[in-house]
């Protein structure tokens, strides 16, 4: 990046802040995908002469926006899904990306003029692994089964560090020479090494964190954790990706017991704020980024009709090799052992899956990340960006392959009632609960509060309303937010009046913010 004064570069901080927000949110309300909206935006303007010349450093992208992004989409991934579908994930994390290696390797060592089959094996990892960002916002809003969605977000979670791997390896050949053995055990240490790590850290920071009892705190260490998990991960030579995955996994899950009510709600807020912000600035940074890279390659003297025959032809090499490969692993589910069998892959799920591989900012920085010495350094990287927008507008494609598909949504009244039957057996344990902790010195009064509150959703599922009316649950929702807004205009009111000193204002709000919170969780709209 040009340098500039720190006012400026503070302006455009700014600057680049409000055009994602206000692209991302546009793009939200017409429906359209805001990622490819934001690549475009960010293209268009790194041709003004106004914007500052955007040139992406790997290391910043690997170690400062890698790390948190994962670390948002881990700690809301359940861990019990990726168990469950453990086999599929590895044959998209591991199988995929190997296989995706070779045949865009090859693929390129056919096409690209004068490059080696070292450079084009690290092309391949370049564009082999699926972009977290992208998966998650488009699968998040299709309405795809869930056990669609567990298995591309930990593809994408975890595909990453084998194809970083796998990038090293041919690095190492472009540099030097390498043998099978050697990129086995490289392998072999990463996963190791990144699974130690972010196991060790998770399990360390639980023990810390049980310990705290400010949020500000544990949400401070937590901003930290997905460099801590990455860093160390690194330096023991493993997969700095992976640390942060499991660290993530691990917190996500060990997360109701080790931190309070406040605290989650504080971190989860933090998060998807901080998701927010990274996963859309992201695309627009890829965007920016287009001047710059076809700057390089008009200096290698490659004609603009041989550069679009030697882009489609990797593109499409591209997505053929995903098809190919789920068609393999569809039928793998389909006339394989028996407990792959009894998993209910149909290939109605292996064409969609298909679909869902778009690529971001991990493949435009690992481009980068490849030696001077690489032949067609330049074209490579126009390629990687191609790839990066081509996979996205193929994405594009997804809400009407699902809608031709015909695959069985997401059962939204089954999960509602499930969740409402487990919050019964929640109040039946507080009941009993509070049959042991009651004293002679308790009032009635606060005794029956309590009974009342937790009785009504039992007694609410035992005794159903009629099928025309609207179920209980739902009703007490709707009545009691209209109450909370009564009571937040009356607390606003006695602001407004200075009848009340500001704590005591804003403990009545956060009270009242937290219980609104609650219901929103609950509600159908919320959920769907």
């Amino acid at each position: 990046m040009v340098a500039m004064d720190p006012v400026s570069t503070i302006v455009w901080i700014v600057v680049f802040v409000l055009v994602t927000v206000t692209v991302t949110g546009f793009s939200r309300r017409i429906g359209w995908s805001a990622p490819f909206v934001l690549v475009v935006v960010g293209a268009a303007a790194s041709f003004l002469p106004s914007v500052p010349r955007i040139e992406l450093e790997p290391e910043l992208v690997l170690y400062g926006l890698l790390p948190p992004l994962l670390f948002a989409a881990a700690i809301r991934t359940s861990i019990v899904d990726v168990r469950a579908r453990r086999d599929g994930i590895l044959l998209l994390s591991v199988g995929l990306v190997a296989f995706t290696v070779v045949t865009v390797g090859l693929t390129a060592w056919l096409v690209v003029p004068a490059i080696s089959l070292a450079a084009a094996f690290a092309f391949g990892a370049v564009v082999a692994p699926t972009d977290a960002v992208a998966i998650t916002a488009i699968a998040g809003r299709l309405g795809l089964p869930r056990r669609v969605v567990t298995v591309l977000e930990g593809e994408s979670l975890l595909n990453d560090a084998t194809a970083l791997v796998a990038l090293n390896a041919a690095i190492a050949a472009i540099l030097s020479t390498v043998s099978p053995l050697s990129v086995t055990g490289d392998f072999v240490v990463a996963v190791v090494g990144g699974v130690g790590v972010g196991l060790a850290v998770g399990y360390v920071l639980a023990v810390i964190r049980r310990q705290l009892h400010a949020p500000v705190l544990d949400t401070s260490l937590s901003l930290v954790t997905p460099y801590l998990a990455f860093i160390l991960g690194e330096l023991v030579h493993g997969s700095g990706v992976l640390a942060v995955v499991i660290a993530g996994l691990f917190l996500g899950y060990r997360a109701p017991v080790i931190q309070s009510a406040e605290a989650r709600i504080a971190e989860s807020i933090n998060w998807r704020t901080i998701q927010f912000l990274l996963e859309n600035a992201v695309f627009l940074f890829i965007g920016l980024n287009l001047a710059s890279i076809l700057e390089g390659v008009r200096l290698t003297g490659t004609g603009f009709w041989t550069m679009v025959w030697i882009a489609l032809v990797i593109l499409a090499a591209l997505l053929v090799s995903r098809f190919v490969w789920m068609a393999i692993t569809t039928s793998i589910y389909r006339y394989g052992p028996r407990r792959l069998r009894e998993r209910g892959w149909s290939w109605r799920t292996g064409v969609a899956v298909s679909f869902a591989g778009m690529r971001g900012v991990v493949t435009l920085a690992a481009v980068f990340l490849l030696p001077p010495e690489t032949p067609q350094r330049e074209l490579l990287q126009l390629l990687a960006f191609v790839v990066v927008v081509g996979t996205l507008l193929q994405g594009l494609a997804l809400p009407w392959i699902i809608r031709r598909l015909r695959l069985p949504p997401p059962d939204r009244t089954q999960e509602r009632i499930e969740a409402q039957m487990l919050l019964a057996e929640a109040q039946t344990a507080g009941l009993a609960r509070l049959d042991t902790e009651v004293t002679d010195a308790d009032e009635d009064r606060v005794i029956g509060r309590l009974r009342t509150n937790a009785v009504f959703l039992a007694d609410a599922l035992d005794n159903p309303a009629p099928d025309e009316a609207e179920p209980l649950p739902a009703a007490y929702n709707r009545l009691r937010r209209a109450m909370i807004e009564a009571e937040r205009e009356a607390v606003l009111a006695a602001r407004a009046d200075g009848r009340y000193q500001e704590p005591a204002i804003r403990s009545a709000l956060a009270f009242i913010d937290v219980e609104e919170s609650a219901l929103k969780a609950g509600s159908p709209k919320h959920q769907e």
